[in-house]
């Protein structure tokens, strides 16, 4: 049973007292690197290690004079130092600072959401396998089409599921990548070499090229990468609200004891969770935007990116981490209804088979275009309220090439999902 979601773990990676000590991490690494090489004493990165600290509230009180915030973290940590508190940020920038510690924080939240893509992958694979074989009218446009089962179904949310899996994955090494190249990215002041060991030290790769800033490709492509696994989400998410709509009533959600749909009318039974997983979607998707536009930036440097990242990456990942979460709830709690699957199934007398019709006459010998006449001017006859199956019998065009038993075979619901196992079988599922 997936617990109800209360946000601990991806909340934490967010905070500002993380985002901080990441920035400390980089800070120590940094040092670390500049001594091994001989910028700095070698005892220098040890002090700094044993005496650095800071608080946020102090942090964010010096900000109030310095208006930035990473010369206010680093007056901050070298309040608590003494001699060695000079080669804290010896030779390098902010953003060799933020955006290093960014790519921690972003790969520390891809791991989350893969793990969260992965159990929803498994709960959707348990369900897909105990309704495998668990009839259901497949729909186009909203209307009646084909025999599939809602294993079928399911077994298609199963595959997006894995690709967004995949995605995430290619997203994550995107963005774990870090830079400690100077102002302009050109090294003026700090060796390359240092660079190679803080980025191995902290489990990144440093960025084959970066300006002042690692370039912002890496990071759409991170958003866009959960803009997607919303979208996949919302698709699942309408489709069980579709499902859930009191004339087909195929699948709900389940509706525990104390529960209320509506202040008004004590009879509602909402599809609540999926209609929030719907709605929040949207703005992951939207957050997506303004990543894309930060791909452009004047020359080395410019701060359009900076204020909207501040919002745009712990909203879309939070939010991506709770609808994951929510919707695994909702999936494996979901209550299925394979009578009223079958109910609607066979609810337009059997028109469902049309095309089945219009291929056996064609097997029989009419041409593409006879077989399709006379199955859709008996089709016709079923929309006012015939029998379709009745109505081809009294057909005597039909008559005269297809029996009755033969008929009968037409109408077998085996024919239409005879391949399910293939394609769970391709699935591994």
């Amino acid at each position: 049973m997936i617990p109800r979601y209360s946000l601990p773990e991806m909340k934490a990676i967010w905070e500002q007292q993380n985002k901080y000590q990441k920035w400390l991490d980089v800070e120590i690494a940094v040092a670390e690197g500049l001594a091994e090489y001989g910028y700095i004493p070698k005892d220098a990165p040890a002090k700094i290690k044993a005496g650095a600290k800071f608080t946020v509230e102090r942090i964010l009180e010096i900000e109030e004079t310095t208006q930035h915030d990473v010369m206010a973290f680093v007056k901050a940590v070298t309040e608590n130092l003494g001699e060695e508190g000079k080669y804290v940020h010896y030779g390098i920038t902010s953003y060799d600072v933020v955006d290093t510690a960014l790519g921690l924080l972003l790969k520390e939240s891809a791991d989350l959401i893969i793990a969260d893509l992965e159990r929803l992958a498994e709960i959707v694979r348990a369900r897909a396998r105990e309704h495998k074989h668990t009839l259901m009218i497949g729909r186009t446009h909203g209307i009646h089409a084909e025999p599939i089962t809602f294993g079928f179904k399911l077994a298609g949310w199963y595959a997006q599921i894995r690709r967004d899996t995949e995605r995430m994955k290619a997203a994550r090494h995107a963005v774990s990548f870090g830079k400690v190249s100077g102002a302009v990215g050109i090294y003026a002041n700090v060796d390359p070499k240092v660079e190679q060991y803080v980025c191995k030290k902290l489990g990144l790769k440093p960025a084959e090229h970066s300006t002042q800033i690692i370039a912002r490709d890496r990071h759409a492509q991170f958003l866009t990468a959960l803009a997607i696994i919303a979208g996949s989400l919302e698709n699942f998410a309408t489709e069980l609200r579709n499902l859930q709509r009191t004339e087909i009533l195929e699948v709900q959600e389940y509706f525990a004891k104390g529960q209320k749909g509506s202040s008004a009318m004590p009879h509602k039974r909402n599809p609540r969770l999926s209609e929030q997983v719907a709605g929040l979607a949207r703005v992951v998707r939207a957050n997506a935007l303004p990543a894309l536009e930060n791909i452009v930036t004047w020359h080395e440097r410019d701060l359009t990116n900076s204020s909207v990242e501040r919002i745009i990456m712990p909203d879309s990942c939070i939010l991506v981490d709770y609808l994951l979460n929510t919707f695994a709830r909702v999936v494996e709690r979901l209550v299925i209804y394979p009578e009223n699957m079958m109910r609607n199934l066979e609810k337009m007398g059997g028109l469902v088979f049309s095309e089945r019709v219009m291929l056996k006459l064609v097997e029989k010998g009419l041409s593409r275009e006879e077989a399709y006449v006379i199955a859709q001017e008996n089709a016709a006859k079923a929309w006012a309220g015939e029998s379709f199956r009745e109505a081809l019998e009294s057909d005597s065009r039909v008559a005269a090439v297809i029996g009755k038993d033969e008929l009968a075979e037409v109408f077998d619901y085996k024919h239409h999902v005879r391949n399910v196992d293939a394609v769970f079988d391709r699935l591994g599922i």
